[in-house]
């Protein structure tokens, strides 16, 4: 894509796993305690959600992806990236497919399917934020 900047695209992205990265601990240590696994999991989408686009408000302009296909060519990078991300995390962390997968599931309570629609939609957001 021409004028397409995806070492910045990554550079966020990477911005974003840290941050989300960061949440995920925070809640493990303070949330679950308090309110049980799966209500912090729920809300912590919403949160991370925050958080996503918050990042994207912040670096849109530093991003440059200046056209709707491109903020959505930016977004569907940083999906399949996040989505590798946590595959990959949770492998290393000993999770189960199944417990993973159950995040993305509503009908099991799980709410990730809506962050990855917000970090799809993230970028075309925060470069209308910044107008």
């Amino acid at each position: 894509m021409t004028g397409m900047n995806w070492r910045r695209a990554f550079a966020v992205w990477l911005l974003i796993a840290v941050v989300e990265s960061i949440h995920g601990a925070l809640r493990q240590l303070f949330l679950v305690p308090a309110i049980g696994d799966l209500p912090s999991r729920q809300l912590g989408v919403f949160v991370g959600s925050a958080l996503i686009l918050l990042i994207a408000g912040l670096t849109a302009r530093w991003l440059g992806a200046v056209t709707l296909c491109a903020q959505l060519a930016v977004g569907a990078l940083w999906v399949v990236l996040i989505v590798i991300f946590e595959f990959s995390l949770g492998a290393v962390l000993g999770y189960r497919c199944e417990h993973m997968l159950a995040d993305y599931r509503p009908s099991q309570g799980g709410f990730m399917g809506l962050e990855l629609v917000v970090l799809f939609l993230a970028p075309a957001f925060g470069t209308r934020f910044q107008r």
